[in-house]
């Protein structure tokens, strides 16, 4: 599993969410083979518990909503069965890229559709959500509990990339750029060459710069260096 979260006002909202997303984990029963729709519901239990959470410390802080720490969320699990479930809250992303495209992205469309139906928003009220701290998509925020979007993808193959990502790095690349980036080069050398190009273009303005990348390698070939040696 990977967690990206970025804080909002401060790290301690960051903080618990990764506190509690392990926690959560640990004690998470896969099974044999657990559904999609199980570890789409783990993501889900991660951000209610930590939301949970977060509104307990602001109350026991005694100062309102002042002392609310919010956080963004991003989650991934990966199967050994070439599966991928991941969960969203908020302005941080996922990407999913394959040969330098972008197969699937994170975006608030869900929570718009939701305020509409839900809420009984007008669309453009509801389209300007993080203008507003009644409908702000954060965890710990005591006004609006938060809205998850679920995603999921079948038949991972090597080479496949996954970049969770905060809006302080994202919003400074198109898709292709990150595409190109992070598939070229190992994650490690992604991450240094976008965090410096994010602050070269922010031209040092920029919100916090976060991510993870986790890139898909191909099975080692079990067994194959012992048959070398058998047959020299």
């Amino acid at each position: 599993m990977a967690v990206l979260s970025d804080g909002i006002a401060g790290a301690a909202g960051a903080d618990q969410v990764l506190h509690t997303a392990r926690q959560v984990f640990d004690e998470f029963k896969p099974g044999d083979r657990p559904s999609l729709e199980r570890l789409g519901q783990l993501l889900q239990d991660i951000v209610n518990e930590t939301h949970l959470v977060m509104k307990m410390n602001a109350v026991m802080g005694g100062a309102g909503e002042q002392a609310e720490s919010h956080a963004s969320f991003v989650g991934l699990v990966l199967t050994p069965h070439g599966e991928a479930v991941w969960g969203h809250v908020g302005d941080s992303r996922l990407y999913h890229f394959r040969d330098a495209r972008c197969l699937a992205r994170t975006n608030d469309a869900a929570y718009v559709q939701h305020l509409m139906s839900s809420d009984r928003l007008p669309e453009e009220a509801a389209r300007n959500h993080r203008k507003s701290k009644l409908l702000l998509n954060v965890m710990g925020n005591s006004r609006k509990q938060p809205f998850v979007t679920v995603g999921s993808h079948t038949g991972l193959a090597p080479g496949d990339v996954f970049l969770l990502a905060s809006d302080g790095l994202w919003h400074f690349f198109t898709d292709g750029e990150l595409a190109a980036a992070t598939g070229r080069a190992t994650p490690r050398q992604a991450s240094e060459m976008l965090i410096n190009k994010a602050q070269e273009r922010s031209q040092g303005k920029g919100g916090n710069c976060s991510m993870a990348i986790v890139k898909l390698a191909k099975p080692a070939q079990d067994g194959f260096a012992g048959k070398a040696r058998r047959g020299a």
